[in-house]
This record gives structure tokens, sequence and C-alpha cells, in this order.
């Protein structure tokens, strides 16, 4: 699915992400599409990716469920492969990123010399990939269109972003998070490097949103061979789109002025296709199955979903 076009009864607004279509029912009540939409360096590429939509959710879904007893979720109900039907929360306007290895973004910072990302100071001494001491909250600004800045938690607080009692409380749920995250990762021989977390809230209670511990999402390492490619200084094998990125950027695309997206071929989709179901069933232990649903056949589903709630 590219991407959707349905009118739903009650509805009173949507939503054209860069992968997502949400549709807000009531004020009350989102359903949010996972299309096979792909995006890097915050450009959605021309090709849809098969089965990349029901990969996302369906990952998310099982994450959801495993951290509900942590911080209640949005979550109603999956309906669909490819969508879920949940609670329409206020957003907090900042996404929260936490790492526990020193790669991407943060590798990058720290290789330039510099040792403060977003207000958290890194240790001297490390390599890239190295774990860090204890994980640290690098959040960013939650963007709607173009880039997300990084920001630091005093910038958070005093700008009125986020209040300082709701701050905090999110660092904690962020942490008891990434903490369940990585353990159901080593379940699985994996280690969770780095991911994000967006919040929203009704009334008094703070709920866990969108998706969690998904490819696009999150990066991992295979933990066989870690401590050995590390004293190598050899690359990490990953478990994320990382490879998507890779691949363009190996073809002159960085997402700047000017650049084009490469040919996007129906082998590299089917590769690339390929890639996220092996991610779903590395990440979950779970066989996948794919599964399409006539349009039609997919907005009755959805309404009689929202009329049972």
């Amino acid at each position: 699915m590219l991407e959707s076009t349905f009118n739903f009864p009650n509805q009173t607004a949507f939503y054209k992400g860069k992968v997502r279509d949400v549709y807000t029912i009531e004020d009350k009540w989102m359903v949010m599409f996972v299309s096979d939409r792909i995006s890097a360096f915050d450009v959605v590429l021309p090709r849809p990716i098969p089965y990349k939509g029901q990969v996302l959710n369906q990952i998310a879904a099982i994450m959801l469920d495993a951290t509900k007893d942590i911080v209640p979720n949005w979550v109603k109900s999956v309906p669909l492969p490819s969508a879920t039907v949940g609670l329409k929360c206020e957003t907090f306007p900042v996404e929260m990123v936490v790492r526990g290895n020193l790669t991407g973004h943060a590798w990058r910072t720290y290789k330039s010399g510099q040792r403060v990302l977003c207000g958290v100071t890194m240790p001297e001494g490390l390599k890239e990939n190295d774990y860090f001491p204890t994980p640290i909250i690098t959040p960013t600004t939650k963007a709607h269109e173009g880039h997300d800045e990084d920001i630091s938690r005093d910038e958070i607080i005093a700008s009125g972003l986020v209040s300082k009692a709701d701050y905090e409380q999110l660092e904690k749920y962020t942490l008891a998070l990434f903490q369940r995250g990585r353990e159901l990762a080593a379940k699985r021989g994996l280690i969770l490097v780095d991911t994000k977390y967006e919040f929203g809230k009704i009334g008094d209670t703070i709920y866990l949103i969108d998706e969690i511990h998904t490819p696009d999402s999150s990066r991992y390492f295979y933990a066989e061979g870690y401590e050995a490619k590390q004293k190598a200084g050899e690359a990490q094998k990953q478990l994320s789109k990382e490879f998507v990125r890779e691949w363009l950027m190996e073809n002159g695309f960085q997402g700047k002025e000017g650049q084009q997206v490469p040919e996007m071929t129906d082998a590299f989709i089917e590769s690339v296709s390929n890639r996220y179901i092996e991610l779903f069933e590395n990440i979950t232990g779970q066989t996948f199955k794919k599964e399409d649903v006539a349009p039609a056949d997919a907005e009755k589903k959805i309404i009689d979903t929202l009329k049972s709630l």
C-alpha cells in the first residue's frame, strides 16, 4: 500500500506522514495505517516496499503489548496487518531518543571532537559502537516537515515544550522501556543499540504512542561477534534500515538539495522487502505471513472495529 484513501464515518481529521496515514475519528480515536512508503534522510523515496507496512505495524503491536506493564499505550485494536486503532492523545512535541552505544548521529558528533550531545556529556576514550557506561537520552524536537532538531533537557523545560514534572516522567518511562527492549532483544541474540519513543497525554495520564522497537525507529546489532568486532575495529553487523541509507549514500544521495534519488529497480525493491521480512523474523522470533487485504474489506473492518469501541 502506497497510500490509503479512506473516509470514515465521524472522521474529523487526516494527516499524511512520511510513512503513516493517520485518521482522527470524533477527536477521540485514531486509525493509523502504516503504508509501504519508505523514507531516508527525511525524504520519501519514490517506490513502495511490499509488506514493509505490515512488518512495522506487527512488530510495533508485539512490542507495545510486551511493555504495557511499564506505561499505558494508545493501542485498542490491531484489526488489519498494517493498521492499528487506538486513543487520540495530545502529543508531546519531542521525541525521546535513547542510546546505549556510541553509533550513528552520536558517533558523528563524537568523531568531530564534540563531547556534548543534547546537553549530555559523553565520556572520553570511546570507540565507535562502544557501550555508554549507562544509556543516555538525547531528545529531538518533533518536526512535521523537514528535520528533527537536537534539543537538551534544560531547553525543553525552560521553553515550556514539556513541563518539568512530565519530562521527568518521560525520562523514567524511556529508560524503563529501553531496558525492557534490551532484554527482549537479548533473548533473540540481538543488542538494542538505540531507539526513540513518542508519548502523548489524555488528562493527567501519559501514554506511549506510535511504534516502538521497529527497524525504522531502532538500531540493532547481532550479539554474537560483537566483542570480537569491537576489538578488531570492524563494523558491527546491523539489523535496521541502515542498509537503505548506505545504498543511497553509495549512489550519491543524502537528501541534500540538488541530489537525485537513484533508480530503485525491481530487484532492489524485492531485496529491501525481503530484508524487512528478515528483520521481522529476527526481532520477533515469529514466522512472517504475507497478508493482502482489499481496500473495501479493510475499510469495513476498520468501521466495525470503531463501532465496537
